[in-house]
């Protein structure tokens, strides 16, 4: 199966007159992170809270900078996380997805809202 892409704004909360940036990603529910290319914190000035090692696609494990928060918008969603600094391309894992209560459509190629609550994110608490 090709590549899931979509566009997603991300924003520093800590500075909210910096610019946000309007950027492509790769939608990917088997990874479950945002990540960012280095490019991209430092356009947002994310600031380092941690290294954190990770195990990458071909098996091999690095140490990464663990950076946030970061807001994350989709269309009518928005969500805060932290994100991983690897790269060169903006990842949208599973954490960022569900917090917004995503649903991928796989033989659309496609992201959207949850159509069983277009308004506003549900969560599951229970």
């Amino acid at each position: 199966m090709r590549n899931i892409y979509t566009e997603i704004e991300l924003s520093n909360p800590r500075l909210p007159l910096l610019a946000k940036m309007k950027v492509r990603s790769m939608v990917d529910t088997g990874a479950l992170m945002l990540c960012i290319p280095d490019h991209v914190r430092v356009q947002l000035q994310l600031e380092e809270v941690e290294k954190r090692e990770v195990t990458i696609a071909n098996g091999q494990k690095q140490l990464v900078s663990y950076v946030g928060p970061i807001q994350v918008r989709f269309e009518n969603r928005s969500c805060f996380v932290g994100a991983l600094v690897l790269g060169d391309d903006v990842l949208l894992g599973a954490v960022p997805i569900e917090d917004m209560d995503l649903i991928v459509i796989p033989s659309a190629r496609k992201i959207t809202v949850n159509p069983q609550s277009p308004n506003f994110p549900h969560a599951m608490v229970k």
